[in-house]
């Protein structure tokens, strides 16, 4: 059994320039399903524009932030699964057609858009995974490195090819992709637009996870269904607070980095330890952990009284 959640406010400002929505039967482009049953907590986000093989196009953008914004608030989403309803295809990168009929001015608020949408991503507070059954090229690898994890088909063909067309990754690939391979390999691969399988991926550590295609071509979304379950038995705050931990951590020095995973557990032990506790109470512990955590990402000058510092406190 599927629960879906339907999209409140389509974008169509392109639709009179002829970019109208080619999901299938002049349906959604992104769907959202919410799974039943032995997999519930599991949420899957659908990628169905077959027509531009799940190219990131104005109306497939918007309808994705829109689905993120309504997830993030719907706490029970344990796991957010990506996956392609197009055989073959993950993600082909930017819809370029679509970018020719837009101005020098709109092609740059539409990148700011996309990076926006990859942040999104990288910032949902529950654990992402991308299924990659086939291409995911340019943008679409861009969307799969936004994720925390990543299966792919040995199959599948994954690459930051901007560079062969005359551009250069610009939703977050010249930042994630170094982050998660390291910076000489990231640079080779950007520099030559190198394209991968996904057993050579798997070799790099590009993805999490390789596995043989079948024959329906869905071989990497039961793979990730698989890991996703695996999570699902876990603490749901612990989790996410490892997320924090992790993501924020590797942001600054590892000094700074044990201080943030310290606030991060003292949260994991005050809800293990207060499940009761009210709605108000736990709110207000996380506005003042929240508030350290800034602190150290974005540090600011104490102010000095005589021999005792100050600093302010969330009210």
């Amino acid at each position: 059994m599927l629960r879906v959640l339907c999209l409140l406010r389509p974008w169509r400002p392109l639709w009179a320039r002829g970019c109208a929505s080619d999901g299938a039967a002049g349906g959604p482009e992104i769907q959202v399903r919410a799974l039943a049953g032995s997999n519930q907590g599991i949420t899957e986000i659908l990628m169905n524009r077959p027509r531009a093989r799940n190219a990131l196009g104005n109306v497939f953008v918007s309808e994705l932030l829109e689905a993120l914004a309504q997830l993030r608030e719907d706490r029970q989403v344990r796991v957010l699964l990506f996956r392609s309803a197009v055989k073959g295809v993950f993600c082909a990168g930017a819809d370029l057609k679509e970018r020719e009929q837009m101005s020098e001015a709109e092609v740059g608020v539409f990148v700011q858009r996309l990076r926006g949408l990859m942040n999104d991503i990288a910032a949902f507070p529950a654990p992402t995974i991308a299924a990659m059954d086939g291409f995911a090229l340019g943008g679409g690898l861009e969307l799969a490195l936004a994720c925390d994890l990543r299966v792919a088909a040995s199959s599948a063909i994954l690459g930051l090819i901007e560079t062969t067309r005359g551009l250069l990754p610009g939703a977050g690939g010249t930042q994630r992709l170094p982050r998660c391979l390291g910076v000489a390999l990231a640079k080779e691969l950007i520099f030559t637009g190198r394209r991968l399988s996904g057993t050579q991926a798997h070799a790099l550590g590009l993805v999490n996870h390789s596995v043989a295609q079948n024959e329906e071509g869905d071989a990497a979304y039961h793979r990730a269904r698989a890991l996703a379950q695996e999570i699902l038995p876990q603490a749901p705050i612990a989790v996410r607070l490892g997320k924090v931990a992790i993501d924020r951590g590797m942001e600054v020095d590892i000094a700074s980095g044990m201080v943030i995973e310290g606030i991060c557990y003292a949260q994991t032990e005050f809800h293990c330890c207060y499940p009761d506790w009210s709605a108000m109470a736990r709110s207000q512990l996380t506005a003042t952990s929240t508030f350290w955590v800034q602190a150290i990402l974005l540090p600011q000058p104490p102010e000095y009284l005589g021999l005792q510092e100050r600093t302010t406190m969330p009210s």
